[in-house]
């Protein structure tokens, strides 16, 4: 028989990528990535013992995950700091496609961070309904926000 930490643990091994996935779309910064990773666990220990299977797992690991994110995000916003930062990539690739991905989540990352998480959330080529459970709206407003974000990242510039 499994112990709840044991079962715990076997959930986290088979959905960290959906974990980092979503931090990823709040962070650039591989230890702000790690902290939000830590502070996204904390929460679904709290909540795992609570939960009933009303939904998949993986849909409520997203939900938790990105409610931790925008927590997180908010609290940052109120006590904003200077990011210290090299601002050298010796890895940066300078072919085209390279550049797009890069002008597109720079855009992306200029998103309010609900929003940001729709697009990103879109982008794992999620369903509509799937968004929809995770972020906590109705199927249609997640259709009408898409499709004003998509012309929100047209509008902007490339600063």
């Amino acid at each position: 028989m499994k112990t709840m930490e044991t079962a715990f643990a076997q959930m986290v091994r088979e959905h960290k990528n959906t974990i980092y996935t979503v931090c990823f779309m709040f962070s650039k910064d591989s230890d702000e990535v790690n902290d939000l990773f830590q502070e996204v666990l904390i929460n679904l220990w709290k909540g795992y013992s609570s939960f009933e299977g009303k939904s998949k797992i993986d849909t409520w690991i997203w939900r938790v995950s990105f409610n931790t994110c925008i927590s997180q995000e908010r609290k940052k916003k109120r006590s904003a700091t200077v990011p210290l930062s090299m601002e050298i990539n010796l890895f940066e690739d300078k072919d085209n496609d390279t550049k797009q991905i890069k002008m597109l989540y720079d855009r992306i990352h200029r998103l309010k961070p609900f929003d940001r998480a729709i697009v990103l959330l879109w982008l794992e080529s999620m369903s509509y309904e799937e968004i929809a459970a995770i972020v906590g709206i109705s199927v249609k407003n997640v259709s009408v926000r898409l499709f004003r974000i998509k012309e929100e990242l047209k509008q902007m510039s490339n600063n």
